[in-house]
């Protein structure tokens, strides 16, 4: 059998692996099931091409284990029902390579035009099945969850989902297809790496020839697999409001204020007193640099549960959320119509110590278990060798179905981003200095500079109870700059801080409050 002597030819120990476990998997499907009520769901797509050669693989090593030799010629392809749910969106290339592989490979198709459920529904009231092959794998947004035999979810038609693939990465599935050189949708030769409908998909921008910018590298080039599905489009908003309140209108108070974090630190040696945290402070400031706003600042305990309640808190409020020993931020929402991706970073608890536990407290925020992630593990191989900790490398296991890896030619490893949660491993200030370069050098983290702040600030000798009117009224007539004050001393000056994105707003506010109090206010450098 052409696909099993390929890959027993392999140097690819990792490729022989995967391969002997996935057919492990097909073989027990075929010995737990008749084969007239099994089926494979076949799209035409990467995943699903390297499925059915796995599927003919262990069709083959199935039979031929039970003594089968003198029909070992009709082994090589395996009969197997296949479905193919068809769409008015989906790629002419799809189409084509789908028709023609089910007619290389001698597969009885059965092509459905509804939904998938609504399709199953159909499929198995005119056919009992059992058991559906499907090319799942971890990453893919409906493998949460999922193990290689699963039932299928409440309220869908009854069977069990059987996912061979479901450990393999972006990398494996390449080199699957190109050991075995069997034919692939020649899509994949343009640059495209996940294959969508023809209108949500297009080449990946890291493929794109950066010789004449028109052309794209196949995608089996793409280095990082966790950025595989960057070729898949969001859509946007074109509309803009135009309706203006207080002098502005809300397409200029998206650019005053586009973005806003909360600091969660995380550290039972800070609630304790022993160490005095220096990271809320420096993100603070990193923030505010690129013109975010901080809203939210708390300390937690090394405990599960109190990171979770606190990143859960922070993410109903729509702000950015930053978690120091664990740091998270996230992107405001509520001022900028049309920013829907809230970014949340977390610093701190990762290893394998008992109160590493940021990772734990991210999968139970979002609902999700922690599993092993082997590229993760890859990368962790690399920098410290076998020294792992427990049979399957803890610090290997990451939040399911929700986690990427952010690379950067500086780290040592790569950052780990959970859907809007970024882990940051800073264990110093000098540390946190270099990871956050990488990621503001680092497209995928979603931290981009806001329009920058301006401010003024202003000292006087007046009484508080003096100015309090007129800094009301200030307030209410400048509601996009913030409005500030505090005392150095009892006994010193107060300054008033005026904090906004509008240079002219911030310059009104500040001619509005001393004009009211001719010759009692002098500017000062800072608000120290």
């Amino acid at each position: 059998m052409e696909i099993d002597a390929a890959v027993r030819a392999s140097s690819d120990s990792r490729l022989r692996t995967k391969y002997d476990n996935a057919v492990y998997v097909v073989q027990r499907a075929f010995a737990l099931y008749p084969f007239e009520e099994i089926a494979f769901s076949f799209n035409g797509g990467k995943d699903s091409t390297v499925l059915l050669h796995l599927i003919r693989a262990g069709y083959y090593l199935h039979k031929t284990s039970y003594g089968e030799e003198a029909h070992i010629d009709t082994f090589q392809n395996c009969p197997l029902r296949t479905i193919y749910f068809e769409t008015p969106c989906a790629f002419p290339e799809i189409n084509s390579f789908t028709y023609e592989t089910v007619s290389t490979y001698g597969l009885p198709l059965e092509t459905i035009g509804l939904d998938f459920k609504s399709g199953l529904e159909g499929l198995l009231k005119k056919k009992p099945t059992k058991a559906i092959f499907i090319g799942t794998r971890i990453g893919d947004p409906n493998a949460v969850g999922q193990e290689q035999f699963s039932p299928s979810s409440p309220g869908w038609p009854p069977f069990m989902r059987v996912n061979p693939i479901l450990d393999w990465s972006y990398r494996d599935v390449w080199s699957f297809l190109l050991t075995c050189k069997v034919k692939y949708c020649s899509l994949y030769d343009e640059g495209y790496t996940s294959i969508g409908s023809i209108y949500d998909t297009v080449p990946n921008a890291l493929l794109c020839d950066s010789s004449n910018g028109k052309s794209f590298r196949p995608a089996y080039m793409l280095s990082d697999g966790r950025l595989e599905r960057a070729g898949r489009a969001k859509k946007t908003s074109s509309k803009t409001e135009t309706n203006s309140s207080n002098g502005i209108s809300s397409t200029e108070g998206e650019q005053i204020i586009s973005r806003s974090a909360s600091v969660i630190v995380v550290g039972d040696e800070i609630l304790f007193g022993t160490v005095e945290d220096k990271f809320g402070t420096a993100l603070c400031k990193k923030l505010h640099e690129i013109g975010w706003r901080v809203s939210h600042v708390a300390v937690v305990r090394n405990e599960t549960d109190s990171v979770a309640e606190e990143i859960e808190r922070c993410k109903s409020t729509d702000d950015v959320v930053s978690v120091c020993g664990l740091f998270i931020f996230e992107p405001f929402q509520v001022w900028c119509n049309g920013i829907d991706d809230v970014q949340v970073f977390l610093v701190g608890g990762l290893g394998p110590l008992h109160s590493d536990i940021s990772l734990a407290g991210v999968a139970k925020a979002f609902g999700v278990r922690l599993a092993p992630d082997e590229e993760f593990e890859e990368h962790l191989s690399q920098l410290i060798g076998n020294s792992y900790i427990g049979n399957r490398n803890e610090m290997a296991l990451l939040p399911e179905g929700i986690t990427e890896l952010l690379h950067h030619k500086r780290l040592p490893l790569p950052l780990i981003k959970c859907k809007n949660v970024i882990i940051l491993a800073a264990t110093n200030v000098d540390e946190l200095d270099m990871e956050w370069n990488c990621l503001l050098d680092t497209h995928e983290s979603g931290l981009v500079r806001a329009k920058p702040f301006v401010s003024k600030h202003l000292s006087t000798s007046l009484p508080d109870v003096k100015i309090a009117p007129v800094v009301e009224k200030l307030c209410l007539e400048f509601s996009d700059v913030y409005i500030g004050t505090h005392r150095i001393s009892r006994t010193g000056p107060l300054v008033v801080n005026l904090l906004g994105k509008d240079n002219q707003r911030v310059e009104g506010a500040a001619e509005k409050l001393t004009s009211s109090f001719e010759g009692q206010f002098s500017q000062v450098d800072s608000c120290k």
